[in-house]
Formats: C-alpha cells, sequence, structure tokens
C-alpha cells in the first residue's frame, strides 16, 4: 500500500486554513487507500535544527571522520530524508510569509536536500517516482493575473526545490485570502474541494 507523508508548518495549529486543508487531504487519502500509512511530519512540533558546522562536517566528510557533533547532527537528517524516501506521496501544508515559506520549512528543505543522498555529484535528482501536493495558504490573492503575483516566491521555490531532488510531479494548490476567522474558513470551504480531489488521485509508487 502507498505511504503518505504529511509536513505541516502552520504556527496556528487548530487555527490555520493550511492545517484544516491538509486534513481534507489526509481524509480523502485514507478512503481512497484503505489500510495505507500515513506518516505526519509536524515542523513545530519538532523543528529541524539550521545547518551549522556540524552538520556541514557530517554531509561533507567519510562518516569515519565524524566527530560526535557531527554524528548528532548529521543523524537529523539521515532519519528525515529515511522518512520521506519511504513516502509515495507527500503533502506541504504552510502558509506564505512575506511572499516565501517559513524558515521552519526552510530548515527542513535544507536537512533533506544533499548532495550523494537526495541529489547525485552529476546535480541529478535521487528521489524519483514520487508525487508532491503543496497546499500554499495565503492572507493576500496571488493567483494569476493578480497584481501581486509577481510576489509568489514560495511556489516556484518549492516547486523548484523539489525537483531538484527527483520530485518532478507537482501540484500546487494556492489557498488565496486565507485570513484569520471568517475569510480563512471561506477559504478551507473553497478550497477544500481541489484539496480532496488532489489527494483522490493515484500515487505514483516509487520503485
Amino acid at each position: 500500500m502507498p505511504t503518505l507523508l504529511a509536513i505541516e508548518v502552520s504556527p496556528r495549529h487548530e487555527f490555520s486554513t493550511s492545517r484544516k486543508l491538509t486534513a481534507h487531504f489526509i481524509e480523502r487519502w485514507k478512503a481512497a487507500y484503505p489500510g495505507s500509512a500515513v506518516v505526519v511530519r509536524d515542523l513545530m512540533k519538532t523543528p529541524p535544527p539550521f545547518v551549522d558546522l556540524a552538520w556541514i562536517g557530517g554531509a561533507f566528510t567519510p562518516r569515519e571522520q565524524h566527530s560526535p557533533e557531527s554524528v548528532a547532527a548529521i543523524k537529523v537528517s539521515d532519519d528525515l530524508v529515511a522518512e520521506l524516501k519511504a513516502a509515495d506521496h507527500i503533502v506541504i501544508g504552510t502558509p506564505m510569509f512575506n511572499f516565501s515559506i517559513p524558515a521552519v520549512l526552510k530548515a527542513y528543505i535544507d536537512q533533506i536536500v544533499r548532495v550523494g543522498v537526495t541529489v547525485s555529484p552529476n546535480n541529478v535528482g535521487l528521489l524519483t517516482g514520487k508525487k508532491a501536493t503543496v497546499i500554499l495558504a495565503s492572507g493576500g490573492d496571488f493567483s494569476p493575473g493578480s497584481p501581486v503575483e509577481k510576489y509568489n516566491q514560495a511556489s516556484g521555490y518549492l516547486r523548484r526545490v523539489l525537483g531538484w531532488i527527483g520530485i518532478s510531479d507537482v501540484e500546487i494548490i494556492l489557498a488565496n485570502r486565507a485570513r484569520a476567522g471568517v475569510t480563512g474558513e471561506s477559504a478551507v470551504e473553497q478550497f477544500g474541494i481541489a484539496v480532496r480531489s488532489a489527494a483522490a488521485v493515484a500515487p505514483a509508487v516509487a520503485a
């Protein structure tokens, strides 16, 4: 059975539009694939550390040369990469912060993008055969034709970085005007159909 990895990012928890939409996705996924595995990675509950000197030592030197600090630092990355490799479909529910992604999501990405592990030395993505759905909630309207469409740096970045590690089948659902309160609830209702439809599409099963 396929495995879904759900990555939660919003600090607003039960008040979050992206989390509510991700919950819709998971619900439909479970209905479409009974008995399938769903793994939730909540970056607010367990925020990944930023890349530091110990991490760089662990990523770019042979393991037998690792210091105790590098062993601990790179284990976080190894665990996150293993979790990602085991998934057939990845859903990322995230808000847009200042036209881009939250720092905690960038920290996660920096942990999983590794030469020789998820990207070859020849710059070929190694995590092929997977699909990703990005649910991107924003307070403004960044839809095509909007006066501020060009300021949306999050969609393009996530599509490119996922493609860089080999996940080229990426669907981005942009939940616009998802502010707190009534407008947020309207966004959940408005974009819930698209989210549930994306979840019902058969996943690509990794070889």
